[in-house]
């Protein structure tokens, strides 16, 4: 009763989205400009850097106060932390405060992993640098970063559970982020040149 509790908790802990709470704010609703997602990359490219880390505050500490509260409910349940973070991740997505349109999920997946999974987290932000200093996308960055969540499970001897919860979080972020994977394809992703330092040094050299 208490982890199903936890995991309907967390859902609505997820479905509170930053971007479209302080949109409202500000009378704005992001999912109209931009490319119409409810997250961080377009709230930063539609409202700028001080909206941007007001969503990310959000949807960084949901994740966290997801696993927070499954830690201190259930702490001898390590894998009651992790389904409350998925559950958070998938509330953020498919929010059902916000009419089932939200975010990526990526931000809310960090907050958790703060908690419950450090050690993966460095790697998955070491990941999503990497890719970005390299290519300039985000999206990209980001599914590379989730996917590397396997990576990490199979370095550190992880649980059955962490396994479980790297597979359903990279499959999760993925399919979150198939749009910009599309519009990668078509080559009409839009891309942050000015974060593409390690990408821009690496054609010099080669010029």
């Amino acid at each position: 009763m208490i982890l199903a509790f936890l995991i309907v908790l967390s859902y609505l802990l997820g479905s509170a989205s930053g971007s479209l709470l302080l949109g409202r704010l500000r009378g704005v609703d992001i999912r109209t400009l931009g490319s119409g997602n409810a997250g961080g990359t377009n709230a930063f490219r539609t409202q700028g850097l001080k909206f941007a880390l007001g969503v990310a505050a959000i949807d960084v500490g949901k994740g966290a106060l997801a696993a927070y509260l499954a830690l201190a409910m259930l702490p001898a349940d390590p894998d009651a932390a992790l389904l409350a973070v998925f559950a958070a991740v998938f509330g953020h997505i498919w929010p059902v405060f916000h009419g089932f349109r939200g975010g990526k999920g990526a931000a809310t997946l960090v907050g958790g992993l703060l908690l419950v999974w450090p050690q993966a987290l460095l790697v998955v932000l070491g990941v999503w640098l990497l890719c970005l200093l390299f290519t300039g996308y985000v999206g990209l960055s980001t599914v590379l970063a989730s996917t590397s969540l396997l990576a990490s499970a199979w370095f550190f001897e992880a649980s059955a559970g962490q396994w479980l919860f790297a597979a359903a979080s990279a499959l999760l972020l993925t399919f979150s982020h198939r749009s910009n994977l599309l519009r990668l394809r078509q080559g009409t992703e839009s891309r942050f040149e000015k974060a593409r330092i390690l990408g821009r040094l690496l054609s010099a050299r080669r010029g």
